[in-house]
């Protein structure tokens, strides 16, 4: 069993019948679905119903008969379940290198418990230090917006297809990389700026949203809980 696998199997513990879950995007994320179609079609859990923060994971979970259904139908979700592409001490993520974050962060604040589940390689002292922050903006001036996100101490540039086109979101809307040198050193503060801006749609930082990260490592699976969240 790979490392992914098994930190995917550690969140279904927490599925019980009858719940509504959110789904997440990316590979990680992906084996849990993929094993909670498993054992709904076993016969081991029932009544599951899924909203998917993605097209991608809305296809595989129609592929396997997961039920799907909607925020609008269900505002209150009993878990979400999804990857992460850092993570720190606080349990604060980098997200949306799957180009996703944007509806990964709706499900999120529906869930009333949000799960992530991660190899231990995503771990980090600080945010940004082992990839870029995806940034999700508008096509419209583009070019505009890059050169803002320039001026916040980060090398950002559109992502591309290997085609040379813009990447693009579910959602129609193009991506920038930001890639920090020594890492985000004040994130709540780099979110609020984001937020902010006319023309940034969303970006990867998940602050303050995670209840539990479900850590694979060669020594075995932990769970990390933030502080103050029961076990």
């Amino acid at each position: 069993m790979n490392l992914k696998e098994a930190a995917a199997r550690e969140a279904l513990n927490h599925v019980r019948d009858g719940m509504t879950l959110g789904l997440g995007s990316g590979s990680t994320t992906a084996i849990f679905v993929d094993l909670l179609g498993k054992r709904l079609a076993a016969g081991q859990l029932h009544h599951i119903q899924g909203v998917p923060t993605s097209e991608g994971t809305a296809a595989q979970a129609r592929r396997l008969g997961i039920p799907l259904t909607t925020l609008s139908q269900h505002p209150r979700l009993d878990l979400a379940v999804d990857g992460a592409d850092e993570v720190d001490p606080h349990l604060d993520l980098i997200k949306g290198l799957g180009r996703a974050h944007l509806r990964e962060k709706i499900i999120a604040v529906h869930a009333a418990r949000f799960i992530v589940i991660v190899d231990e390689s995503k771990l980090v002292a600080c945010l940004g230090t082992r990839g870029p922050l995806p940034v999700e903006i508008l096509p419209f001036e583009y070019q505009a917006h890059l050169a803002w996100l320039n001026t916040l101490g980060c090398r950002a540039e559109l992502w591309s297809e290997a085609d040379g086109s813009p990447a693009r979101t579910d959602n129609g809307n193009f991506l920038a990389r930001c890639w920090f040198k020594d890492g985000i050193s004040q994130p709540a503060e780099l979110a609020r700026a984001l937020e902010a801006r006319p023309g940034i749609i969303e970006h990867g930082l998940f602050l303050g949203l995670t209840d539990a990260v479900i850590v694979a490592g060669e020594n075995g699976v932990r769970t990390l809980h933030r502080q103050g969240e029961n076990p």
